[in-house]
């Protein structure tokens, strides 16, 4: 089969985009797949500059600089109109116009298949107070929140201290602060600011970080992370020996199959398809709070989804597969 694999784009995630696909297309080559990695800013890679990349990993503890990232955005028409063909888009892109919807309706327009969600679903999952407002609406619990600008007071009655201010639109923990009191809530709210045009301040709930991954209609085995760090920000995420992934969690039976549920619930809330992944936190009382759904999850070598495959006894080249199969036309 021929596939391209489109990787590394604008976005803050650039790094650990080039990473996962480019892994990704070392696995489908070893199942005999004719692959194409292009990173949307620059081009297609060469095999030499493939190799350069797989050898530096995800090296940096810090994202990218997003303001020179945003200069590339206008490459992106340019690139794609020279796809090569293909029998289906990899979609290895992470955050920004790769994965908020915009990539994915060029791609519907063109009638390419692609892996992950349909540009709808994929611009609501995106957006982090749209999903939490379908979560609730879905019966699936979710931490209060607030959207900024914020009422000092009413953050103080609603949500407490500490708190979690995010940027709405963004992923792997970028321009996330954990908030423990009002001096420090407008410097965590500016530094949000720089990476979207919406933040979030969100209740902090204490106790243990938990994700599922959703493979077509199947949740696979819950995974629980453990970080060095008193959250699992964008270090512990791509920094070897910063965070323990445990898989499967230890869980009894019955919360291990309540996780799974509400995973299924939230991915079926926002209309998602292919391979994803919900996050979790299960506080002290056994309750499970959902905290966002991650439609093109990473793929690199510390990343969850293939952890909780191999946990399921799915290798990371028939992951790669099953992705790919699941987003082909009924039939093909």
């Amino acid at each position: 089969m021929r596939i391209t694999v489109l990787l590394g784009g604008t976005s803050a995630e650039r790094d650990v985009s080039l990473a996962s696909g480019l892994r990704i297309a070392a696995a489908l080559r070893e199942r005999g797949h004719t692959v194409t990695a292009i990173d949307t800013a620059h081009g297609p890679l060469l095999p030499a500059e493939e190799q350069a990349i797989l050898a530096g990993g995800v090296m940096k503890t810090v994202p990218p600089d997003v303001q020179a990232l945003a200069r590339l955005e206008r490459s992106l028409p340019a690139s794609m109109a020279k796809l090569p063909q293909a029998d289906v888009i990899f979609l290895a892109l992470h955050g920004g116009r790769g994965e908020d919807g915009t990539l994915q309706a060029l791609l519907d327009l063109g009638g390419i298949p692609y892996t992950g969600s349909g540009h709808l679903a994929s611009a609501l999952a995106m957006d982090k107070d749209l999903t939490k407002r379908l979560l609730r609406e879905a019966g699936v619990p979710t931490p209060t929140w607030r959207m900024a600008p914020v009422d000092t007071a009413d953050v103080m009655m609603t949500l407490g201290y500490p708190c979690i201010v995010k940027p709405s639109k963004q992923g792997s923990t970028v321009g996330l602060s954990l908030v423990r009191s009002s001096e420090e809530l407008q410097p965590a709210i500016d530094l949000a600011a720089q990476f979207d045009d919406e933040v979030m301040v969100e209740q902090f709930i204490a106790g243990r970080e938990l994700t599922v991954a959703i493979l077509g209609d199947e949740a696979l085995p819950v995974g629980e992370i453990i970080p060095k760090h008193e959250l699992y920000d964008y270090e512990c995420k791509y920094t070897p020996g910063m965070a323990r992934e445990v898989f499967p969690a230890d869980l009894t039976p019955g919360e291990a199959q309540t996780v799974q549920e509400l995973a299924l619930r939230a991915f079926r809330a926002l209309k998602l398809r292919g391979c994803a992944r919900i996050d979790f936190r299960m506080d002290a009382a056994g309750t499970f709070w959902c905290l966002e759904a991650n439609t093109l999850p990473g793929m690199t070598q510390l990343s969850l989804v293939p952890q909780a495959a191999a946990a399921a006894g799915i290798s990371f080249p028939e992951l790669c597969e099953r992705i790919v199969a699941l987003a082909l036309p009924s039939g093909a």
